[in-house]
This record gives C-alpha cells, sequence and structure tokens, in this order.
C-alpha cells in the first residue's frame, strides 16, 4: 500500500482522492528539488529542470542553480544549507549516518542588512575538519581540511529549515574520506566497462549505464519508557544482558501479522512513510517482520547514490518519528539475544541511461538479438562473485551484523539463479537452446472464486547470499544498521572488471559466445554458484583487504588507491574495536550499578561468581586497551566478546530469572517487546545507571 493512502490521517489535511483522481497525492517529492519543482525556479534564471540532471555544468551555472536554490528555499521556510557526505565507519551508535556542517543562508552587508549569503562557490563546495573523523591515517591536525564537493547525481533536498546538498568528502589532495566517493568512482568504472563490452554485443552504451537499488529496512520498535530503563541499549544499540521472553518469536506469531492501530506503531509508521514521501522516497511496502515488534520498510528501486542517500535519511527519520510516538527505534542488528536479527536486503540491478535493464532477458534479447548478450552478462555478474567473494565479506563486516549470522542469515558467499535461469544457462552452455527466455505459468486453484493467476517460475532460495528475482539481484547480506555504500561499491567494481576481461577478450577475437560458455561452465554448481572465498570471519576478512590481489583490482578499476585501502583497513579494525570495548564498558557499568545491587540486596547464591566475572571482564578490557596495533585490538576485541562478556551475561541472565521483578531494575524482554506494556515516562528514569 502506498505511504499517500494514510495522509488523510495528518491534522489539517483532507483527502481528495475520488474515483480516479489523484489530486492531493501528487506532492511526492515536493522537498526535492528536481523535476518540476526545480523547472519553476529554474526558469526564472533562464535555466531548465535538464541542468539538474547534468554534471557537465559551465562556469556560470553554479550561480544558477545556487540562485534558483535560494529562492525556493526562502520560499518554503528554510534558511540553512548543509552539505550532506557519508563519513566512515558511521555504522553503530552514532546517531543518523550523515556527516553535516550547516550554514545560515544570508549575510549581513556593510550597511546592516540582510542579503543572499549563498553563491555557486557555496553550493558546489564546502570545508569541514576531518581531524576528529576516522580516517585511518589520512588526515592528521596539521592538515585537517576535507573538501566537500557536491554530487550532482543525488538530488538537493529540503527538511525542515534547511536544504541538505549531497556531497562526496575528500582529502586537499584528492584522497577519499567518505563512502560516497569510490561508490561514484565504482560506477564511473562500471559505466566506463559497459561502453567497451555492450557494443561489443549488440546493445547500445553510448551514453553508459547506472546501477538501481531497491532496499528493505528492518527496525524494531520499542516503547521509550522501558528503553530509559535500559543503558545498555541507549549507549551501545543492543541488550547485553536479558532473559528471552516466554512469549517471543517461535511460532512466528508476529510474521505478517496485522499492523494494530491498538499500538502507536501503526500511526508511527505512517508517519515515516508521509514525511518520506515529500522527501521523493518511496517507501511503497511495510509489514511486521518475525521479531516480536520488528518491521520492514521497502523502497522500491531508484538510481543506486541517491538510493543510498535517501535511506540514510530514513533512518534519521525512523528515530525521529519512533521518538514522537513514544517509542524507540532499533536499528542495531541484533539487538536482542534469541530474536531474529534485522537485515537491510537490496535489489541491484543496471540499465543502459536509454532505459535497457540488462538483467531483464527478455529486454535484453530484444533489444539486440543477440543470444550471447543475456548469458555473458550474467556470467560476468557470477564470475565476479565468485572470484571476489572475499570483497562481498568485506562489505557485509560490522561489529553489529557479526552477531546477526545465523538467524537464516547466509555468511557463505553463494549465488542462487532459481530452477528456471539456471536450466536455461545449463541449455544455452550445452546448445541444447538457442537463448533463455524465461517462462511463467498460469496458476488454476480450480476455485471459482479464486481467479487464475500467473507466476514466476524463479524460486526464493533464503539460504543464498545472492538470488537472481525480478529482474535484478538480491544481497541479503547486508546489516540494518549499516551504510550500503561499500557492498554496492564491491559490486560495481566487480561486474566492472569481469565486463572489462571479457571485452578484452572479444576484442582479442573470442566470440562473446565462447566466452560466455567458457565462463560459465567454469562455475557451474548445481543451481548455486558458490565462491572460493566463503567462510571467512569479519576480521579475516577486513585482513584480505590490502592483499596486493585486492589492491591491484581496485587500481585497475580505479575505485580505491592502495593508500585509501590500508586506510580504510585500519578504519575497520579501530571501529569494531571500538564497538565491543564500548559494550564491554556500559556491561561493566550496568553490572555495577543496577545487578550487584539486586543480588546484594537478596544475598544471592552467584554473587560470587558475578563478582568474579566481573573482574575478569574488566582485566580483558585493560588489555585490550593496553594493545598498540588496530589489528591487535580488534582481535583482543573479539575474544573478549566471545569470551568474557559471554560468561557475564550468562551470570546476569540466570540472576535476572531468579530475582522479583521490585528488585530488577532493568526493563526486561517481556517489557521491551510488547507495545501495550507502558506504565511509566522517562521522566521517571533519568539519573545514572
Amino acid at each position: 500500500m502506498l505511504a499517500v493512502l494514510s495522509r488523510s490521517r495528518i491534522p489539517g489535511r483532507k483527502a481528495s482522492r475520488f474515483a480516479s483522481s489523484l489530486v492531493g497525492y501528487d506532492d511526492y517529492g515536493k522537498d526535492v528539488f528536481t523535476g518540476k519543482v526545480a523547472d519553476e525556479y529554474l526558469k526564472k534564471h533562464g535555466a531548465s529542470k535538464e541542468l539538474m540532471n547534468s554534471g557537465n555544468w559551465t562556469v556560470a551555472d553554479p550561480d544558477t542553480v545556487a540562485n534558483a536554490v535560494f529562492d525556493w528555499a526562502i520560499e518554503r521556510g528554510a534558511n540553512t544549507y548543509c552539505h550532506l557526505f557519508q563519513p566512515l565507519a558511521s555504522n553503530g551508535v552514532r546517531f543518523g549516518m550523515t556527516g553535516q556542517v550547516q550554514s545560515t543562508m544570508m549575510t549581513i552587508d556593510e550597511k546592516n542588512q540582510v542579503a543572499q549569503g549563498f553563491s555557486g562557490k557555496d553550493l558546489v563546495k564546502g570545508v569541514a575538519d576531518a581531524s576528529y573523523l576516522q580516517t585511518g591515517g589520512l588526515v592528521t591536525s596539521q592538515k585537517a581540511n576535507g573538501i566537500l564537493a557536491i554530487d550532482t547525481s543525488s538530488p538537493i533536498f529540503c527538511r525542515g529549515d534547511v536544504v541538505f546538498i549531497p556531497a562526496v568528502f575528500v582529502s586537499e589532495d584528492g584522497v577519499a574520506l567518505d563512502e560516497k566517493t569510490p561508490l561514484l568512482r565504482s560506477n564511473e568504472a562500471l559505466s566506463r566497462e559497459a561502453k567497451r563490452l555492450l557494443p561489443l554485443l549488440g546493445l547500445d552504451a553510448s551514453n553508459g549505464l547506472d546501477t538501481y537499488l531497491g532496499i528493505e529496512q528492518e527496525f524494531f520498535l520499542v516503547p521509550r519508557d522501558h528503553y530509559y530503563r535500559r543503558p545498555d541499549l541507549q549507549d551501545t544499540g543492543r541488550t547485553l544482558m536479558g532473559k528471552g521472553a516466554a512469549k517471543s518469536q517461535e511460532i512466528a506469531n508476529h510474521y505478517l501479522a496485522p499492523l494494530s492501530s491498538a499500538t502507536s506503531a501503526l500511526a508511527c509508521l505512517q508517519e515515516i512513510q508521509d514525511e518520506t514521501w515529500s522527501m521523493g522516497i518511496p517507501l511503497k511496502t511495510r509489514h511486521r517482520e518475525a521479531g516480536p515488534n520488528q518491521f520492514k520498510l521497502i523502497c522500491s528501486r531508484g538510481k543506486s547514490a541517491a538510493r543510498i542517500d535517501q535511506n540514510l535519511m530514513v533512518m534519521q527519520v525512523i528515530e525521529e518519528i519512533a521518538a514522537k510516538h513514544g517509542l524507540a527505534a532499533l536499528l542495531h542488528e541484533k539487538p536482542f539475544e534469541g530474536i531474529k536479527g534485522s537485515s537491510k536486503n537490496i535489489r541491484w540491478s543496471m540499465k543502459t541511461r536509454e532505459g535497457l535493464n540488462l538483467l531483464d532477458p527478455n529486454a535484453v534479447l530484444e533489444d539486440c538479438e543477440n543470444e550471447d548478450a543475456f548469458p555473458i552478462i550474467m556470467a560476468a555478474i557470477i564470475s565476479g562473485l565468485v572470484e571476489y567473494g572475499d570483497l562481498v565479506r568485506i562489505a557485509m563486516s560490522s561489529p553489529g551484523n557479526e552477531l546477526h549470522t545465523g538467524d537464516r542469515k547466509p555468511t557463505t558467499v553463494s549465488a542462487c539463479l532459481g530452477d528456471d535461469l539456471t536450466a536455461g544457462l545449463q541449455g544455452y552452455v550445452n546448445d541444447w537452446i538457442a537463448a533463455y527466455k524465461p517462462s511463467n505459468k498460469v496458476l488454476d486453484l480450480g476455485i471459482g472464486e479464486v481467479l487464475p493467476f500467473e507466476i514466476s517460475q524463479a524460486n526464493q532460495n533464503n539460504t543464498s547470499l545472492f538470488e537472481y528475482r525480478a529482474n535484478g539481484l538480491d544481497f541479503r547480506g547486508l546489516g540494518s544498521g549499516q551504510n550500503i555504500s561499500m557492498a554496492n561499491t564491491v559490486l560495481n567494481s566487480i561486474v566492472a572488471n569481469k565486463f572489462s576481461e571479457f571485452a578484452g577478450r572479444i576484442e582479442a577475437g573470442e566470440t562473446p559466445g565462447e566466452v560466455a560458455k567458457k565462463a560459465l561452465k567454469t562455475i557451474f554448481n548445481g543451481d548455486v554458484f558458490v565462491s572460493s572465498g566463503d567462510g571467512h570471519s569479519d576480521l579475516e576478512a577486513i585482513e584480505a583487504l590490502s592483499t596486493q590481489k585486492h589492491t591491484s583490482f581496485f587500481e585497475k578499476m580505479r575505485v580505491f588507491s592502495s593508500e585509501e585501502l590500508t586506510a580504510r583497513q585500519i578504519v575497520l579494525y579501530e571501529h569494531y574495536a571500538g564497538i565491543i570495548e564500548m559494550e564491554a564498558l556500559v556491561m561493566v557499568k550496568v553490572i555495577l550499578h543496577r545487578v550487584l545491587p539486586a543480588m546484594r540486596a537478596l544475598e544471592h547464591e552467584s554473587l560470587n561468581d558475578m563478582t568474579s566475572s566481573l573482574g575478569s571482564l574488566e582485566e580483558a578490557i585493560q588489555g585490550l586497551q593496553d594493545a598498540t596495533s588496530a589489528k591487535e585490538k580488534a582481535a583482543l576485541a573479539k575474544e573478549l566478546r566471545l569470551g568474557e562478556m559471554v560468561t557475564a551475561r550468562s551470570i546476569c541472565d540466570q540472576a535476572e530469572g531468579t530475582i522479583p521483578s521490585e528488585h530488577w531494575s532493568l526493563a526486561t524482554y517481556k517489557e521491551l517487546q510488547s507495545l501495550d506494556s507502558h506504565t511509566v515516562t522517562e521522566a521517571d528514569y533519568f539519573g545514572e545507571i
């Protein structure tokens, strides 16, 4: 159901849809400076909306756009602008996933009069101190300036009194200090290599191509009053202790259950969809997930750079609007032990700028009448995943996502094409069929009241990280709290590299059919393709990032330099160790201020065990803090998380099960997982742990 269908619930807004009229719902994207909105203001300055679709601006164009944006902003009541960027290691406990420096669009002249203080120079470039951000040594206090440069592929938008300008963040030497710059480089690499390969297949790629994403965002909503009684949730995003509730997810009584108006969750979801609708973010689907009070919002496909920026804003909007409804949104991958974690699944595809989806076999065959075209495109994707599966694991790695392994969440890097496509490609490889043409079947249930309907022959396989579905490639290994730029950078680069390899072989004399069949024959393994780089832990994957293989690969594609890769490896180690150290320190405080007092008051039988475990925990933290290298810290952090923290939690959870509720001050899993259990206000729970 479209978000707009809930708009009549907004105070002061009247539902105005009658019969087939959509008047009243035409305000989609009204807060985005693109399309007809941009056209209206650009025309006043002698330009048109087409200017916003091109990065090839003349010297005068920035001032033209800046003046139009200023007029638009002032009429909307906005008076501030901000270059929106994606810091490294921004996933985890950071509020919001973006970096922002907000500046007024006004200036005061010599006559003390207010004047426009926003020019083309302000639009295209900003400056921010990068010394306090994680950069892996790329920035020093002596050379701390980071440069913010507008990304014209992602639209300018307004929220509240601020105009947001999506941007990249680089050093004064052009070294990437963010997640966005490599993403755009990988888009450029894929477009560049497509211009080589696709014409050899009879496809027009003269204008390049773009990647597209659909994004599924999962999260939990918990009562905010009980959230204030969980210092671990507030500080780390997950419960570091907690005994499971009697009613949980065992009988799937939450998954796809009705969204009831009896709690504030439905109103919260409706407001999230309404606000993002105005921001040009089409959250088309909402539903309950398997965990108690776990939900999913699905954004339909759009250009990848813009969709990723939008997803980061969606995460911020979810947190902010949840608070307005007396709820706390948990975006962590594993906020509850024993409960299904949260993912961020994506559907990735490629389109030429003429509009051809390269993962649609019927459209590709119709466009070029070349039976080898679609197989060679699929061979490039799958053989790339097989060869560079270790890079996929790096893209998945984060301290939160590591906890989400299991839960039906695959970690082996594999791709399932489904029975229909697999049979088609095998038939192509063995010359049984000339070209793969997907087939649908009509299912008739033999019930008069149920109309016959058409279904795809593709089958869903939740055990594979990648799956071909709906003319796209689903990637289900990412964490709900992650910035997915790196994942898409890896996918784009892998495919670009294979496009380059295949183009070179065809240019050297091989036929497209020979190239496609050789590649497919070497990677077939039933209907699932498995990477040789599977099975790595997060730290093993991170260690592999700066190998010669990966350095050469990324430098060839012009996506990362050796210096940038080494810095990112350090950042990943530091982030991993830092998150776990923080979790351990919070656990110590909760035990000292909440658990031990309850145990002492009742002379609990496990008091000595808890005291001993606390000492071991503090000793392990000290060892982590004494480590000198980022890699060593990360290794010790992993031992701490899987050792002392597990032991301490076990004792805490056992104690919770035996201590009467009047002596247990932490909110229980039952209280957190029941939206109708509000009993207090946040004011009752301010104060130290």
